[in-house]
């Protein structure tokens, strides 16, 4: 495998920079999909090289098929086999698009399609639990106090707030500057409680993570650097086990948790689109599923004919 990863990349690493390159500049896609992308075709590269194909231009349906075929039988998610086959396909439009074949070789592929799941949410009674599991005035509790204050007051992706930078702060007005996926900038209301967690962070906690080297962002470790992705779902798992809560919580479940509950109490969809950065209205849609009972009762409620027994 390493072999054919390294023939790969060697003969067949053009065609992938390129596209890649497109899709950062003019599209504006974010570095963890671009290299999500890489891997994906890092992949089928190697496997295309295994299966006999000298280079992009030779490769053929009947190999595209196989490569597919390798993924449905493997371990993978319906959605990962899914952005697999997307990535294929963007690499396939390109070289017709540059010249260097005359067809589309994944042209007659047809993947799986991805069902939507529901995503998890967190009871109200649950929040707070977890908000308050980081008690005490040390400088990690105080920092985690504010990181879960803001994840469910905001809604913010994992990435978002590990880039978080002190200039995006304004909590005098109640709210941040976000640069979400495409480096969309977005203005995200944060409440109350959470401006009061990170004031208590800034004034008490971030000063001590200080380091000479230290640089713009809001929440440092011990090292004084930011924290990565992987150190704030550490410390949301953490304090999930803390509060008894299951411990596979993850950091975008409260993201799910602030939509979920923004909804239940009546925002509109539209506002929370835009609070989450997400660009069609349809992918928020999906918290519509999450609550039946409340728009069940809504309807009955408000709609002239919907009053009364059944």
């Amino acid at each position: 495998m390493a072999d054919d990863l390294s023939r790969a990349r060697g003969s067949w690493a053009g065609p992938i920079d390129a596209l890649l390159s497109f899709l950062g500049l003019e599209r504006g896609l974010s570095a963890n999909t671009l290299a999500a992308y890489r891997r994906d075709l890092d992949q089928a590269a190697a496997f295309l090289v295994r299966h006999g194909a000298s280079d992009w231009g030779a490769v053929t349906g009947e190999h595209a098929a196989a490569w597919l075929q390798f993924l449905a039988s493997g371990d993978y998610a319906v959605a990962s086999v899914a952005r697999k086959l997307s990535a294929l396909r963007m690499l396939a439009r390109q070289l017709v698009r540059d010249g260097v074949r005359p067809d589309d070789f994944t042209i007659l592929l047809s993947g799986p399609r991805p069902g939507r799941r529901m995503p998890r949410t967190l009871s109200a009674p649950e929040v707070a639990r977890l908000v308050t599991a980081p008690a005490g005035p040390e400088p990690r509790s105080l920092r985690d106090r504010a990181i879960l204050e803001l994840f469910y007051s905001s809604g913010l992706r994992v990435s978002e707030l590990a880039g978080l930078l002190l200039t995006q702060l304004d909590l005098e007005g109640g709210g941040l500057r976000v640069f979400g996926k495409g480096s969309k900038e977005r203005v995200v209301p944060v409440g109350r409680q959470a401006c009061a967690a990170l004031r208590d962070y800034l004034a008490g906690g971030r000063p001590a993570l200080v380091r000479p080297h230290t640089r713009g962002h809001v929440f440092l470790n011990h090292r004084g650097r930011g924290l990565t992705r992987v150190a704030l779902w550490m410390i949301v798992k953490a304090h999930a086990r803390r509060a008894g809560i299951d411990s596979r919580l993850k950091p975008h479940d409260l993201r799910h948790s602030f939509a979920t509950h923004l909804l239940a109490g009546g925002a509109d969809l539209r506002a929370i689109q835009e609070m989450l950065g997400h660009a069609s209205i349809s992918t928020t849609q999906i918290y519509t599923a999450v609550e039946p009972r409340r728009l069940a009762e809504g309807h009955r409620k408000h709609h002239p004919r919907g009053r009364g027994a059944v």
